[in-house]
């Protein structure tokens, strides 16, 4: 039986898995998948390295299919679709890393008990990957588990975009803008190194249902949209993004509110879900006829207009602009809107490139390039994680 790498991302309403060899985490992954619409109607899908999909049905058969449905899941898919697979290392997709963790580690009891301790600043993702994590340890007992996390990619940025202009001593306690998405704003610039464009000024503006814009120089990150926790920044699909902090206070004092109902309000009732009344998912509101709906849309494409603005003067200018994430990848009339929005700035897109969702879809006179890139987080982890597979 050969070693394999098995990764696992858990996201705010997904898991994904992969299945590569750990002598080529590089290349396709043997065995892929996903479980998405957790919560909702939930799908699970499976392919092979052809992308044969050899499993495609609606999880747990049922409306409210939880991160654990999907688990298993992934691990009955495993048995199934690769049994003679050797599992020698799991790498898993951490969001949050907090000052301790800016390098990929192997998780062992400290390890796990300080990422758990950030389990508040990233309330719709944090204890779901720390699930796979026990999920993992007890379908692979014998086996190294690995952290990826996504806040370390930002850890090089200067030293002001780390801060709040709180009191120093806050800073040092951990209150600070960590940044997220990291591992896909990782797996942009591998790529595009590989095409030999990873030099320059490139913002990558991951826009999902989880969404962030990153500014990054020649391949390291900048300045990026979230901050202490992946609720700051873009609205989101049930987040609201960037808030006056004395919202938070005036629902506290004056409505009553405690912490709970609070967290409640910002991380799931908010975002493109709160503007709407309708739902959280871009595709829907972009088909809908309904006012709000539109007034949801105009929102989103008005906020990260101005995020993408505020990038460029990070960088000091732009040479690449980069889509990514599952709105920036598959929604055309969203990305021709927001560039639209800043054609101030000479960017404009290719009509008919974009709207069959080419990779390259910048117009000729664009001032730069733009460009739709998939990120793929999970070669990213599979790399990281197979280095400890000779360490071990």
């Amino acid at each position: 039986m050969a070693d394999h790498v098995l990764t696992l991302n858990a996201g705010s309403s997904s898991v994904k898995f992969a299945l590569y060899p750990a002598s080529r985490p590089e290349g396709a992954p043997r065995l892929s998948g996903i479980a998405d619409g957790l919560g909702s109607r939930a799908r699970f899908r499976v392919k092979d390295a052809a992308g044969t999909v050899l499993e495609d049905r609606e999880l747990a058969g049922s409306a409210g299919a939880t991160h654990d449905d999907a688990l298993q899941a992934t691990l009955a898919a495993l048995r199934e679709g690769a049994p003679d697979a050797r599992v020698a290392v799991v790498g898993h997709r951490i969001v949050h890393g907090g000052v301790a963790f800016d390098h990929p580690v192997a998780i062992d009891e400290a390890a796990y008990a300080a990422m758990e301790r950030l389990e508040p600043l990233a309330p719709l993702h944090q204890p779901h990957n720390l699930a796979g994590v026990r999920a993992a340890r007890h379908a692979f007992p014998d086996v190294a588990q690995v952290a990826v996390f996504d806040t370390a990619f930002h850890r090089a940025q200067p030293e002001p975009n780390q801060r709040f202009a709180l009191p120093r001593a806050l800073h040092d306690e951990g209150v600070r803008r960590y940044g997220f998405h990291g591992i896909s704003y990782e797996s942009i610039c591998a790529q595009l190194a590989a095409q030999g464009r990873g030099a320059g000024r490139v913002i990558a503006a991951h826009l999902g249902h989880g969404a962030s814009i990153c500014a990054i120089r020649d391949g390291r990150s900048v300045a990026t949209t979230m901050s202490f926790s992946p609720l700051d920044g873009l609205p989101m699909g049930t987040r609201c993004g960037r808030l006056d902090a004395a919202v938070v206070l005036y629902l506290l004092q004056q409505r009553a509110m405690d912490a709970e109902r609070i967290a409640r309000l910002l991380y799931r009732e908010s975002g493109l879900l709160g503007l709407s009344g309708i739902t959280g998912e871009m595709r829907e509101l972009a088909a809908s006829t309904e006012p709000a709906a539109r007034e949801a849309v105009d929102y989103y494409v008005e906020h990260a207009s101005r995020e993408l603005a505020a990038m460029c003067a990070a960088l000091g200018g732009l040479d690449l602009l980069v889509f990514t994430g599952g709105i920036g990848q598959n929604a055309p009339t969203i990305r021709a809107r927001i560039v639209g929005r800043l054609a101030w700035m000479g960017l404009a897109v290719d009509e008919a490139a974009n709207a069959r969702n080419a990779e390259a879809i910048s117009a000729p006179a664009s001032a730069a390039a733009i460009r739709v890139v998939a990120t793929d987080e999970e070669a990213v982890i599979a790399r990281h994680a197979a280095r400890f597979v000779s360490a071990r």
